[in-house]
């Protein structure tokens, strides 16, 4: 596994300064199952060019945590594979590791480097691609660079097999940053593959989101990279697409207003959804409010800003998400005026408790997905039939949504939810729930929407009819 890195901005040497690695020297760090050796080819001032050389052990990759097998594998796949000699995830990590000052944007000797645009060539031999050229150009030709690629046969001597689908690439770039031109890479060497030699979980969708800041949101190709970055899980697809479209949302309008984008502030779609629910109570002149489900805190932390809600309790079946709310809140260390506005409770939507009774306002914020659909009219007889509140707004993902980055029905945007719901659909439950328990209810979209799926959330808000 080679990645080599090329300029001839004059003086070129001052690569060694952008990479924190000297061309005089051979260095070497150690890598997962493996070790990663950083040394210079060429080393003058017209050009310089810096090599990252990765030695990995093919029984330690065995021994090792290698992450899910993919669902083609064949059985003997750990043991038989490519991944000892090839650019791909594990390249990514060796440039995580080898390259992380410049990576994260940091040039000690030479600070003024990090922000400088430069002439760049980048070779990476060799690289599985699942896609062939199309996708190579289809990923790095709008991000401004040209590609040269070569295509090595299955055997030389048997040509008979044919193409296989490793390259040797080639990218050129007139003028990008290093940092960029590194992050591009991370991102992009696994996307290529469709693999990973590790398992991915949450903590990816925000490596990726740090790493394609300023670009991925734009790239024509952005539900592709998310899908495979994130090994086509759809509850961490579906998490990174709507931060992305946030992103999207918050640079296009820092545009229209003249406003450096980089300086709009992110706004996370779970965000959007407590601000959105904070903003109906207060506008609803509500004083006392239930948030049914109230996980870790995060409603009651906004709730709790504003005078007008003069008592607030969450509920929550588990006692660990109620003590996270307790520290986060740090209600051990709140006045004593304001504790006294502020209940926690262990409880469940399914069963009976008079404790929950007497609010002006229950709210459900993504937490009816979580039931079966069976226990659905359990659910509506102890909200709306025995706590009877004044108001009752519910939050519930759209399921026309997921079409955005996946044509499967079956999927569902967390691996948790027990179903989801399309506009239609939620629609008629709650005009149900309207007719059986005397009340109006309104039904709005909940985030950016588009003209085919909607918006990613809804947003439904029940009141009670006055008594005859």
């Amino acid at each position: 596994m080679l990645l080599t890195i090329s300029t001839n901005r004059f003086p070129a040497t001052d690569l060694g300064y952008m990479l924190h690695k000297h061309p005089a020297k051979w260095q070497s760090v150690s890598v997962k199952n493996g070790d990663a050796h950083i040394f210079y080819t060429e080393a003058t001032d017209t050009c310089c060019t810096c090599a990252l050389l990765l030695d990995i052990d093919p029984v330690a990759l065995v021994r090792g945590d290698a992450g899910a097998a993919a669902p083609d594998a064949f059985a003997l796949e750990q043991y038989v594979n490519d991944r000892p000699y090839v650019s791909a995830s594990l390249m990514s990590t060796a440039i995580a590791k080898a390259f992380s000052s410049a990576l994260n944007g940091k040039c000690k000797d030479k600070p003024e480097l990090v922000n400088e645009p430069l002439p760049l060539t980048i070779t990476l031999a060799v690289v599985p691609v699942k896609g062939g050229k199309e996708l190579l150009e289809n990923l790095f030709v709008p991000l401004g660079y040209q590609v040269e690629a070569t295509q090595h046969m299955l055997d030389e001597q048997f040509p008979v097999w044919g193409q296989s689908r490793y390259f040797t690439v080639t990218l050129t770039h007139a003028a990008v940053t290093l940092q960029t031109m590194l992050a591009h890479l991370y991102v992009l060497i696994p996307v290529m593959d469709n693999d990973k030699h590790y398992w991915v979980n949450s903590e990816e969708v925000q490596k990726l989101l740090d790493k394609g800041t300023g670009w991925l949101e734009q790239h024509p190709m952005k539900q592709l990279i998310v899908r495979r970055y994130l090994k086509h899980q759809t509850a961490l697809m579906s998490n990174a697409l709507d931060q992305l479209l946030q992103e999207e949302q918050a640079a296009t309008a820092a545009e229209t207003e003249g406003v450096v984008p980089e300086e709009v502030p992110k706004v996370r779609l779970h965000d959007v959804r407590l601000q959105t629910v904070c903003d109906r109570l207060l506008a609803l002149g509500v004083g006392t409010v239930l948030d049914m489900g109230c996980g870790e805190g995060k409603l009651l932390k906004l709730l709790m800003k504003h005078a007008q809600f003069t008592r607030i309790a969450g509920a929550d079946v588990s006692v660990r998400s109620l003590q996270i709310a307790a520290d986060k809140l740090k209600t051990d260390r709140m006045p004593e005026r304001q504790r006294n506005r502020l209940t926690l409770l262990q409880s469940s939507v399914t069963y009976r408790d008079r404790r929950l009774d007497g609010f002006e306002a229950v709210v459900l914020v993504e937490v009816i997905e979580h039931l079966e659909e069976s226990r659905l009219d359990t659910l509506q007889k102890n909200i709306f039939g025995s706590m009877a509140p004044a108001r009752v707004l519910i939050t519930t993902p759209n399921k026309e949504w997921n079409r955005r980055f996946t044509e499967d029905d079956t999927v569902m945007r967390h691996s948790d939810h027990r179903f989801e719901w399309t506009r239609a659909q939620f629609a008629a439950w709650c005009a149900g729930i309207c007719e059986t328990y005397g009340y109006t209810c309104s039904v709005e979209p909940l985030g950016q929407e588009e003209a085919q799926y909607g918006a990613p959330t809804q947003l439904a808000v029940f009141t009670q009819q006055p008594q005859n």
